[in-house]
């Protein structure tokens, strides 16, 4: 019986790691598409709110600490990796937990995916441009995608937990 418990969350485990996988390897392709096909500021317009455009992100979400003189690549990278480490940790831990491994698996996809950018360019590659009225949101990429399905779905499982709770 312990012997198939391990086998059942070790397959779990690699089930959480193999959709990281894919958000990573979608992340990616992505933007070696964009990085090949357009300069900066490059793109072309696909309908009436939304464009394709390369753009480069030196900072956050939201372009944050975009302007503070470069120490932010390394740091953001250092980030992304301690907190890659940590989502590791988590999916070994909670394997059975199949919304939370989900969120964790989209979250490590898409950090990873943008801890590779700043390694490879010393930014980000940002390419899906969404405008109303002549307003941008901020342009972001599917590593971004990844890690807001990923926030959206911890935020369900917690809600759903604290419910079953009562």
């Amino acid at each position: 019986m312990a012997r198939h418990t391990f086998l059942r969350n070790n397959t779990s485990h690699w089930l959480w790691l193999s959709i990281a996988a894919l958000v990573l390897l979608a992340d990616q392709f992505t933007k070696v598409l964009i990085v090949s096909t357009y300069q900066l500021g490059e793109g072309f317009p696909v309908n009436s709110f939304f464009n394709i455009v390369r753009v480069h992100n030196e900072g956050a979400a939201f372009s944050f600490l975009a302007s503070a003189g470069g120490w932010q690549r390394w740091f953001f990278t250092a980030l992304g990796l301690v907190a890659a480490s940590m989502m590791v940790w988590m999916l070994k831990k909670h394997p059975g937990q199949k919304l939370f491994g989900f969120a964790i698996a989209c979250i490590l996809g898409g950090a990873i995916g943008n801890v590779i950018d700043r390694v490879l360019y010393g930014y980000v590659v940002d390419f899906l441009d969404f405008y109303h009225a002549g307003i941008h949101f901020p342009a972001f990429n599917v590593a971004d995608s990844g890690i807001t399905v990923g926030a959206l779905c911890l935020i369900l499982d917690e809600v759903l937990r604290v419910r079953r709770g009562h």
